[in-house]
């Protein structure tokens, strides 16, 4: 039911526009009564019983296809980006001109189905001078009076017929094939298509423009086609020229270049060194390369590109008018080389000189599988062989220096001192407690009792592979200990003196307990090492066979699995108790009866130290403090009362102990001049069970001024006398062995 007309309604006010839109509204709507109230109502409102009024065109309320069929979505959604695109002409009348009296312009209408819209567009001509493009924007457009009030759909296009758009009458022609199915899918019977129309004054244009052409033979030559799709694109060759024939001639080897943007072809000459050449830039400047070589060389103008028949005018200003020769009278044809010639093993003529084309790089390959299909790219050997390499004679040495530095004096004019290998000493040199030096305990392998007790101290170091022997002083002995052997590298015994070669030196790997070494006629027996030596080794296995648990342990399988059950009867009978456990010397002696001494001492201590039976090391605190306390005193620290402010301003809950992680960053926040490792190790001996670490305790045993510790008796070497080992034992000795896990790693027995 439509609204009431009130004097305040905005539709009321609409209305009252203009006469035109009056008489339309007045048209389509008409005063009634409903409960004797006046309504206004349109005219498509039925009569009683729902019967049209006489003269009344009802619209119909579905369209030709009943319910349920097709798509439930909204037209904007099924028929979204599809457009219904049809050809169409249209008649315009030109007045005021004699040429010609009417114009048929051809447009596409386009009908969009998601809304109903229409666009007519006209392709542009060129040289037209009419205003083309877009002629009616896309919007809905009304259908012709009197049905005004209703838009076209697409019920009213089809092939063969006129729609009028605001006026102007289009003619349909034909259409584009989804057009054609979608209109035939909706039940439309499509007429035959009708034949294009052509604008007579456009085609008495064209008549004169033909008439016009033979007056003016210009034949044009399209190159810009391949230069857009080729610039840049070169094919390669290499290929030789065998120049031998001639006097002082040799083969020479060039390399051709073929641009595919214009078919010209350039070739440059690869000069060997010390060759006696001039190094010309080309040996061939880039032109397009005739396939046959001329007899005679032609005057200038007879190739050309085009031939001029007439000449004749004023020649000043380009005022001069000429005539081309189209059908080329007396122009000379010549075939020059392009892509589809040049082929691996094919033989080209450079100007009279014969170069065959041997090889091509990766590109020029691709190019001619995918444009040719050819697979075979075999090359043409054409290089000879290149000459043996004549090695260097290196002269013996004369034993004046060092082997290295004699050596160099060979190498160039200028002699060099020997390069060291300063990466491997920045990373083996001293950091902070890591001394990256092995040091073992000797002894002489000699029959004379005097010697037989003297004890070596060989330390290794991991920096420049060097060694050096001290010898600690005994008691009664009558032998002055000291310097042993002077720092340096030790030759393995052997070896010729005076050789080409380089020697032999003693490496880590050739140090382990019970090896013996010869230094310098010296025969030395490896019985011992310090604990940092053992941890070294076993930390770094895979350089250390020695050292190796995994290595060993396989060893000691492959020797003892036949007999795996006498081997468990050996250490049954050696702890009768079932205790799993046994003393080192009885487990040695049990591993060199197993082995039948196939393994090393070092071996046997190795299994001993993985398997034995260590007591929790508790690390000395007075001991960490007096080294501490010792690098503090010498770089003169004090700011003892900073650092424990700086402590308790971070402790925010005022309970005595912070997190390791914040002291070890306060303290580098104040740069003590404590090692990385040091640091932690103090910061490890004051801490409780939750690593909180009681910061007031730690700087009272730091504070070297208040609390001093006097110089701990343990610390007797000095670290710049690091040679001054004593021998002793390690400070953990392996003393128990539990045996049941080494034997069921090395031959899985089960107890």
């Amino acid at each position: 039911m439509a609204l009431p007309l009130l004097p305040g309604n905005s539709f009321n006010r609409n209305v009252s526009g203009s006469t035109l839109e009056k008489e339309k509204f007045h048209k389509s709507q008409h005063w009634s009564y409903c409960n004797k109230v006046s309504m206004l109502v349109g005219e498509d409102k039925p009569g009683i019983g729902g019967e049209p009024l006489p003269g009344q065109k009802l619209k119909p309320k579905y369209s030709v296809f009943p319910r349920g069929v097709g798509s439930d979505a909204p037209s904007w959604v099924a028929f979204d980006k599809q457009v219904l695109s049809f050809d169409a002409y249209f008649d315009e009348e030109v007045p005021e001109k004699n040429q010609e009296l009417y114009r048929i312009r051809h447009c596409k209408i386009y009908f969009y189905l998601e809304d109903d819209t229409i666009q007519v567009v006209e392709p542009q001509v060129m040289n037209s001078g009419i205003p083309q493009g877009t002629l009616i924007r896309r919007h809905r457009i009304p259908l012709p009076p009197p049905d005004e009030d209703q838009f076209y759909t697409v019920d009213y296009f089809n092939l063969d017929k006129d729609v009028i758009f605001y006026g102007r009458r289009y003619k349909i022609i034909d259409c584009d094939q989804f057009t054609k199915h979608f209109l035939r899918k909706i039940g439309v019977r499509l007429n035959p298509s009708v034949n294009r129309p052509e604008d007579p004054y456009s085609k008495e244009r064209q008549k004169l423009i033909d008439d016009m052409k033979p007056l003016r033979p210009y034949e044009r030559f399209d190159t810009l086609c391949q230069f857009l799709e080729h610039d840049g694109h070169v094919l390669r060759f290499y290929g030789v020229w065998d120049d031998t024939e001639s006097m002082f001639g040799d083969v020479r080897e060039v390399v051709l270049h073929y641009f595919l943007a214009d078919d010209t072809i350039e070739i440059k000459e690869t000069i060997p060194v010390n060759a006696g050449r001039d190094a010309v830039p080309l040996f061939l400047n880039r032109q397009k390369l005739p396939k046959y070589a001329p007899v005679g060389l032609y005057q200038p103008g007879t190739i050309t590109d085009r031939t001029v028949l007439n000449v004749f005018g004023g020649l000043v200003g380009n005022r001069g008018r000429y005539i081309l020769d189209n059908r080329k009278t007396g122009a000379v044809h010549q075939e020059f080389y392009k892509d589809c010639d040049l082929r691996i093993g094919s033989v080209i003529n450079v100007w009279g000189r014969k170069i065959v084309l041997c090889d091509c790089d990766e590109f020029t390959k691709e190019y001619y599988r995918t444009k040719y299909g050819v697979k075979d790219f075999t090359p043409v050997p054409y290089k000879a062989p290149p000459p043996p390499k004549v090695g260097r004679q290196i002269p013996p040495y004369n034993g004046f220096g060092s082997e290295e530095d004699s050596l160099c004096s060979c190498i160039g004019l200028l002699p060099q001192p020997p390069q060291k290998d300063f990466k491997k000493f920045m990373e083996k040199d001293r950091q902070g407690l890591e001394s990256n030096i092995l040091r073992f305990l000797a002894q002489f392998i000699t029959t004379d009792p005097i010697d037989k007790e003297r004890k070596f101290i060989i330390s290794y170091f991991l920096s420049d592979d060097t060694i050096s022997v001290f010898e600690p002083p005994q008691r009664n002995t009558g032998v002055i200990g000291g310097k042993f052997l002077e720092r340096g590298r030790v030759p393995k015994p052997g070896q010729e003196v005076f050789k080409s070669e380089m020697s032999e030196y003693y490496t880590a790997q050739d140090l382990y307990i019970g090896a013996k070494i010869c230094f310098h006629g010296h025969v030395f027996l490896v019985v011992d090492a310090d604990e940092y030596a053992f941890n070294y080794m076993e930390k770094h296995a895979n350089e250390f066979a020695m050292a190796n648990i995994s290595t060993i342990l396989n060893k000691l399988k492959a020797i003892g699995e036949p007999k795996s059950r006498e081997i468990k009867q050996i250490f049954a009978a050696t702890d009768p108790q079932h205790t799993t456990v046994m003393d080192y010397d009885e487990f040695r002696k049990v591993m060199m009866n197993i082995s039948d001494g196939k393994l090393s001492e070092h071996e046997i201590m190795t299994v001993g130290r993985y398997y034995s039976v260590r007591d929790k090391n508790e690390m000395d605190i007075t001991f960490l403090l007096a080294v501490s306390q010792e690098h503090l005193k010498k770089s003169s620290f004090e700011n003892f009362g900073q650092l424990l402010a700086s402590f308790v301003y971070n402790d925010r809950d005022k309970c005595g102990l912070l997190p390791s992680n914040k002291c070890r960053t306060i303290c580098k926040s104040f740069r003590l001049p404590i090692a990385d490792d040091l640091l932690r190790a103090l910061l490890a001996a004051f801490e409780d069970g939750k690593e909180n670490v009681n910061y007031k305790k730690l700087v009272d045993g730091l504070n070297w001024r208040e609390h001093p510790i006097p110089a701990f008796q343990t610390i007797l070497i000095p670290l710049q006398y690091e040679d001054e080992w004593s021998g002793q034992p390690p400070t953990l000795p392996v003393k128990k062995i539990k045996y049941l896990p080494l034997i069921q790693d090395a031959f899985g027995i089960e107890e």
